[in-house]
């Protein structure tokens, strides 16, 4: 799996989904880091639902690493990013392509066949044939470091030697 580095950090202040993280370990040249859980999290309408939910693991369950080119600590609290754009490119393929290719299966099924059953059958086949193509693009933009928060920069909090799930 390939990390890319972000040299363009200042392209990262316009149009930035903004997080905090907590630098749990560092490995090498790479730092890992667990997100901090806002105070909204559980209390929306669908956290029963949500994949998000805290849990006993959860926060091990979400950790990533960056490259620490900055020198990061553990215990270190930082600022991470993904752009507008990334994110919505990583939803249309998730979501949207799935459910394209289920619907295009069903009605072409229905317009060639003319029955529920091969309707039916149709969009099972392009839901099928949609994970795929989400699953191959995800990989591709996977590997090309698109899906990666990006380290921004240090936040307030710096606190060495906290508590902060390192096991």
């Amino acid at each position: 799996m390939t990390f890319a580095t972000d040299t363009h950090r200042a392209d990262y202040g316009r149009n930035t989904i903004e997080g905090f993280a907590r630098v749990v370990s560092v490995d090498g040249a790479m730092a890992w880091l667990e997100p901090e859980q806002t105070t909204s999290c559980g209390s929306c309408a669908t956290a029963s639902a949500c994949g998000g939910k805290a849990g006993p693991n959860w926060l091990q369950a979400r950790r990533f690493r960056i490259a620490n080119d900055d020198g990061l600590e553990v215990g270190e609290r930082v600022v991470v990013g993904i752009r507008e754009g990334v994110l919505l490119k990583g939803a249309v393929t998730a979501y949207v392509l799935p459910l394209f290719t289920m619907m295009v299966g069903g009605t072409t099924a229905q317009s060639w066949f003319g029955t529920d059953a091969f309707a039916a059958l149709g969009a099972v086949g392009g839901l099928g044939l949609g994970l795929l193509f989400a699953r191959l693009r995800a990989a591709h933009l996977s590997a090309r470091g698109d899906l990666a928060p990006r380290f921004i920069r240090r936040a307030a909090g710096f606190v060495p030697g906290t508590d902060c799930h390192v096991n």
